[in-house]
């Protein structure tokens, strides 16, 4: 067979993968700005044709006086969310893999056990609310910043566990003989090389945590403690719906991670292959 004929099949596998990702999430996306385009009347329609006119200004506007600008308070409230958890998250990860990387035990298994567990076992709300009630950290923004950095810490670890096993323990030892004690050998020595992963942790669970929807909605209820995702409740109710104002608000507090998204793709890459590359 020749070159030209074994290419063929790439294409096509290439082109299906583009017009997949097209219709998955370029669609969706466009979908999304045309209603917030539209007015109450012709949004309600649901469809998919262009605005009439142009009432994208109009619509932010309503949508972040909404409630006495619950938006506003709700980007505050994520913002303060994400960059606490995810900086919770970078640092007892990488700590957490450093350990069990570097340390030879007869528990490695069982943490490994408990790190997989983390991925595969879904969270338990219940019994998660009742330990915050115990601990009196329930409706309160540190009780669901511990929750997050808990439920993102499974693939923190694993991610920088990978990454670490790469680099090589003479730097340990050298570190060590210059009177490096263990945290400084870690935060002087190792941390700094973690550039290219901590890069793809903190966009990955930024996007995660910002979109984050159920666990604000269990274990933070309350308007004042509103997050971003939680506004979507404004613009719909069992009688009647502003699907204007609705996708209005999607468009809105879609942006910040989408643009996050964009500028930092190539570095995730490198991030999630740079374990397997080194090695």
């Amino acid at each position: 067979m020749s070159k030209a004929g074994s290419r063929a099949p790439r294409y096509l596998i290439g082109g299906a993968a583009v017009l997949v990702t097209t219709v998955l999430f370029v669609v969706p996306f466009i979908f999304i700005i045309f209603m917030a385009f539209k007015d109450q009347v012709q949004a309600a329609k649901l469809d998919f044709s262009t605005p009439l006119k142009n009432n994208l200004i109009s619509n932010i506007v309503d949508v972040v006086q909404s409630r006495n600008y619950q938006l506003i308070t709700a980007f505050v409230n994520s913002a303060i969310l994400t960059v606490v958890s995810v900086t919770g998250m970078v640092i007892a990860g990488a700590m957490v893999a450093y350990v069990r990387q570097r340390r030879v035990s007869k528990w490695n298994k069982v943490v490994d056990m408990l790190v997989l567990a983390g991925l595969i076992i879904p969270p338990a709300v219940v019994p998660t609310i009742w330990v915050l009630q115990g601990v009196g950290l329930f409706r309160t923004m540190p009780g669901l910043i511990l929750v997050e950095i808990a439920f993102g810490m499974a693939f923190t670890v694993l991610l920088f566990r990978a990454f670490i096993g790469t680099i090589p323990k003479e730097l340990d030892e050298a570190a060590i003989l210059d009177g490096a004690g263990s945290f400084r050998l870690f935060f002087r020595v190792i941390f700094p090389l973690l550039k290219s992963v901590i890069v793809t942790v903190v966009v990955v669970q930024s996007v995660f945590v910002f979109n984050d929807f159920v666990n604000p909605l269990y274990f933070l209820p309350g308007d004042e403690n509103a997050t971003v995702q939680l506004t979507l409740f404004n613009f719909k109710s069992q009688f009647t719906s502003q699907y204007n104002l609705l996708f209005t608000d999607i468009l809105l507090i879609t942006i910040p991670m989408l643009v996050m998204f964009v500028f930092f793709n190539k570095r995730i890459v490198e991030g999630m292959t740079a374990g397997a590359v080194k090695g």
